[in-house]
């Protein structure tokens, strides 16, 4: 007959058996309170600049939930990036964030020698199999970036539309391609300045090259970069937004705003690294609109602005992007003036 000890003791050693098995698969238990994990990222910008703000406003939401530890870098030159991807290695951090457009090759030679630290890195390239703790990101949200060229081509009278962006890569290219397709689809007729600036954070330069596209006859502009919405404000035409909401800044400017959400990612991302599950993927797909990644802003100073058609239309497209009836191209070709 068996003790009431040896039963105990044997359902305390499963209980804690089954415990280990639960932390080590990074899943929630009642009996082992997890750790947040360490968490570093690389700017090679300041962290107001909008793309970046994103990122930092995800991990800062992280920060506050407990579930990470979060330190940063901004202004990192390229030639500096790597050793700073080094330091937090040594440091212990477990998460490395950042933007590696301009230091491809360099992060992933730092990812290489610390195979125990994930990284996920905004990159126009793709996860390469043999390097499996160096992952992806980018913003994909061509989806709000649509429905914002819906408001932009109900707003324009002149049809005639300034585009100042940063750099013609694909994740400046393919928001400008359906931020035109969304203004084409209301007023087929429309024509665009499309300009870039060869900076991702030089708003006099932005500013100046808005102002020439407004003197070229533009009543509407496509901010791509901080600066262009100072313009549009001084010469009274308007403004629609990208990646961060202005509106505040600009009421009588920005009319509409496509909102890049970095919060499904850097969850995904977290969720992985506390499971251990960890692995070179492709998190492009968490910035769709129907995985919460991009939305467009609320129209606010402009509700009353935007014909009521136009606001049926985004309420429905929106609708059939979220269920998969419709869907944005992905078009990553360089954007032309026309």
């Amino acid at each position: 007959m068996q003790s009431n000890f040896g039963i105990s003791r044997r359902r305390l050693i499963q209980a804690a058996g089954a415990s280990a098995l639960v932390a080590a698969a990074g899943l929630p238990s009642r009996l082992f309170a997890a750790e947040p994990i360490k968490v570093a990222a690389v700017f090679t910008v300041p962290v107001e600049q909008q793309w970046v703000s994103r990122i930092h406003k995800a991990a800062n939401a992280a920060k506050d939930r407990g579930e990470i530890e979060y330190v940063y870098s901004e202004n990192t030159a390229n030639n500096d990036y790597e050793r700073v991807m080094r330091e937090y290695c040594e440091a212990g951090h477990k998460l490395i964030l950042g933007e590696v457009f301009g230091v491809e090759d360099a992060a992933r030679a730092v990812a290489r020698d610390y195979p125990d630290v994930a990284f996920l890195m905004g990159s126009s390239f793709k996860p390469d199999p043999d390097l499996p703790n160096f992952s992806v990101f980018d913003n994909y949200i061509q989806d709000a970036s649509y429905l914002s060229g819906l408001v932009a081509g109900a707003l324009t009278k002149s049809k005639n539309i300034g585009m100042v962006g940063g750099y013609p890569i694909p994740e400046v290219n393919r928001l400008m391609n359906a931020f035109m397709a969304g203004v084409k689809e209301v007023a087929p007729d429309t024509r665009f300045q499309v300009a870039f600036i060869g900076s991702w954070f030089d708003p006099p330069k932005a500013k100046e090259t808005a102002f020439a596209q407004i003197d070229g006859g533009a009543d509407l502009l496509y901010a791509e970069r901080f600066g262009v919405s100072d313009a549009a404000k001084e010469k009274k035409v308007l403004a629609i937004g990208n990646v961060i909401d202005t509106q505040a800044d600009y009421p009588d400017t920005v009319a509409a705003s496509a909102l890049w959400h970095f919060e499904p990612t850097l969850d995904k991302a977290i969720a992985e690294v506390k499971a251990g599950t960890f692995k070179a993927d492709d998190y492009g797909v968490y910035s769709f609109m129907k995985n919460g990644g991009c939305s467009l802003a609320p129209l606010g100073t402009f509700e009353g602005k935007v014909p009521g058609e136009i606001k049926a239309k985004i309420a429905e497209k929106e609708k059939a992007i979220k269920d998969g009836s419709f869907t944005v191209a992905v078009d990553d070709s360089e954007p032309k003036s026309s």
